[in-house]
Parts: structure tokens; sequence; C-alpha cells
């Protein structure tokens, strides 16, 4: 599975997250660890899950201190159990100890996606209906986010607002001021955004949903509908355009969503209320 971050992208991400973490240097390392001290550790994994972020986990520790010695034992993507090593660092053990935080950071958050990811995945199998992400990500960490969800199994929504047309109740909204209607706002669209760009549109009935399909949106987003009107939709459309669940969905509730023949699912809760993979450094000085 390709990275879809560009080396530099990963360096300035890692190197704005160590400068928030050691600020103006590590007191306690350096009052109490000896700068010549050589050790081993081990990065190991406490819990099943799925794990993503070896690589930004590397770079950590390469920023931190290029005489490091880090080892990969599993890529990305790869299933993990708990007591699994999956990597191993060799070398000066106060460096070690200023890069833990933020390398551990960045793994449990990337790993808990993931694995979060691949709960969703598992639970709608055997159905046709697709698991993507959203925009509900932190700032600065969308694209390890939605890296760490396609390492899980599931698809990236838009990447940002320049991805796709996605007509929402706040566009309507203001929309309607001016006398613009549903149906009007996808041909505006159609129209005015670039050529060959889906337009989707987010409805909240079936009602609208006839709406935007009349008007020729090529995708249209089932925002909190219940599961009945969602089946009423998947009949009226009938292939004629992608049809979107999103809003409230849970691993409790996705498969009966899935089961309408819906074509996406979109969850936020797997980048905004991931649990964290628990994974730590155990060292051992030499």
């Amino acid at each position: 599975m390709p990275h879809p971050i560009k080396g530099k992208q990963v360096e300035q991400i890692v190197s704005n997250a160590l400068a928030e973490d050691l600020g103006s240097g590590d007191v306690t390392t350096e009052a109490l660890i000896p700068p010549d001290l050589e050790g081993k550790a081990a990065i190991l994994v406490k819990r099943d899950g799925v794990l993503v972020g070896i690589d930004v986990a590397k770079e950590v520790f390469r920023q931190v201190d290029p005489s490091l010695y880090f080892k990969a034992l599993v890529k990305d993507g790869a299933k993990v159990r708990k007591g699994d090593v999956v990597a191993t660092v060799e070398g000066k053990v106060a460096s070690m100890l200023k890069a833990e935080r933020t390398a551990l950071n960045f793994l449990q958050h990337l790993s808990g996606i993931a694995t979060e990811t691949a709960q969703y995945v598992d639970a709608v199998s055997g159905t046709k209906a697709i698991i993507t992400d959203t925009r509900k990500t932190i700032p600065g960490l969308r694209l390890l986010e939605k890296y760490a969800v396609r390492a899980g199994g599931g698809r990236n929504h838009r990447l940002n607002l320049g991805d796709g047309v996605l007509i929402k109740d706040n566009h309507l909204v203001a929309l309607r001021s001016s006398g613009v209607g549903l149906g009007e706002a996808v041909k505006q669209a159609r129209k005015r955004a670039p050529r060959a760009m889906k337009v989707e549109v987010e409805v909240e009935s079936v009602k609208q949903a006839r709406e935007a399909l009349s008007a020729g949106a090529d995708i249209i987003m089932l925002d909190n509908m219940n599961v009945k009107d969602m089946r009423r939709v998947v009949e009226l459309v009938h292939g004629r355009a992608l049809l979107e669940a999103s809003g409230g969905i849970t691993l409790d509730n996705v498969r009966s969503v899935a089961e309408t023949g819906v074509d996406l699912i979109s969850v936020g809760a797997l980048t905004h209320s991931a649990k964290a993979l628990d994974i730590s450094l155990e060292v051992e000085p030499a």
C-alpha cells in the first residue's frame, strides 16, 4: 500500500510535533541520563489491532538523533496481537527517551484509526457497501489519518474542499434566501464546478432525494436517515446515482445500514473518536 504523503510532508509534520513536545529540551533526561549511555528499546503492542505509522515513528527517531538505528519488524497495515514487538531502536538512550512520546503518539493514534476502520469494514462484509472517512480530522494530521483509514481497509472521501462538490444543508439554507432550491443548486454546481467533477448533495428525506435525482446529482448523501427511508431511496434511485449513508453511524447499526443497499457509508468516528491502540517503548540499557 503506497504512502500518499511525500517525504517532505512527513518530515514537516514530525518536525512540528517534536517542536511542540521538546520545547527548550528534555530537562529530566538531560539531568539524569549520561549522554554516552547506549542501549536498545523495543516498541511493544499491548492490544490486538492494525498497525500504522511505523515509518512516521522512524522519522521521529531520525530527527531526534540520526545515529539511532531503527528497525521496523512489520509493515503498515499489518494485523498485530498483544505482545508483538513491531520495531526495535538501538543507540543513545537519552535520544530514545526524547523521541519516545512523539513516536508513540503517532503510532497509537494512527493504529487506533486503522483498527477502528477494520472493525467497520468487517461489520459490512458481504454487502456492497464501502466504508469511507470524512473531513472530521485533527488539523494538520489529515493526510496521515486518511492514510490510516486506507490501511484499515476503508476508502477516503474528499481530502479537502477542492476535491468534489458536496452541497450540504447550510449551503441550501444560504441559497434559499435568494429563491434557489435544492434542484437548482445541483444544476448550478454542475454548470459552474470544474468539468467532470462529481456533484453530491446532502438530503434528509425521500422527497429531497427524489429532487436531487431529478436534478442530476451524481451522489446523494442520506443524512441521518432511518433505515426504512434509506430502503425507499435505494428503490427509487435504482442505480442511477451513488447513495451515501452518513450521520449517526456506529458499529451497532452499520450492518443494518449496509443491508439497505447503499453504496457508501461515511463514518466520522473513524478519525474523530477512534481509541488509540496501546503501544509502549521498553528500554534496555546495554
